[in-house]
């Protein structure tokens, strides 16, 4: 399944289903087939992502930390913790749609 993110304020937005899930989970919203993101949610659903992406980077930089203190290949662990894509890429995009989104006082809406 896709998630297809729309408003009349932006183009539409495509995540495959993990991501999309994983990004309503961490605003709040339920993430079924269809929803909606009003104006009004929208400056807290952009903090929340803000606030997990510095979370993840907090935990990917304590786990580069650490491998320095066990003696591991400070640069190995690195290469590790940069594997995929962070939740930063991801989330952009979708922040940029909700500023906009909130600026034009316009919902954002799936699965419709």
């Amino acid at each position: 399944m896709l998630y297809k993110f729309k408003s009349k304020a932006t183009g539409d937005l495509i995540m495959l289903e993990p991501q999309g899930r994983q990004i309503l989970k961490l605003i709040g919203k339920e993430s079924g087939p269809q929803g909606i993101i009003l104006p009004a949610e929208m400056l807290s659903a952009i903090a929340a992502l803000q606030e997990a992406v510095v979370r993840e980077e907090a935990a990917i930089q304590a786990a580069r930390e650490a491998a320095k203190t066990a003696d591991q290949d400070a640069k190995q662990a690195s290469v590790d913790s940069q594997k995929g894509i962070s939740l930063k890429q991801r989330v952009v995009p979708f922040i940029d749609m909700l500023r906009r989104a909130h600026a034009e006082d316009k919902e954002v809406v799936w699965g419709v």
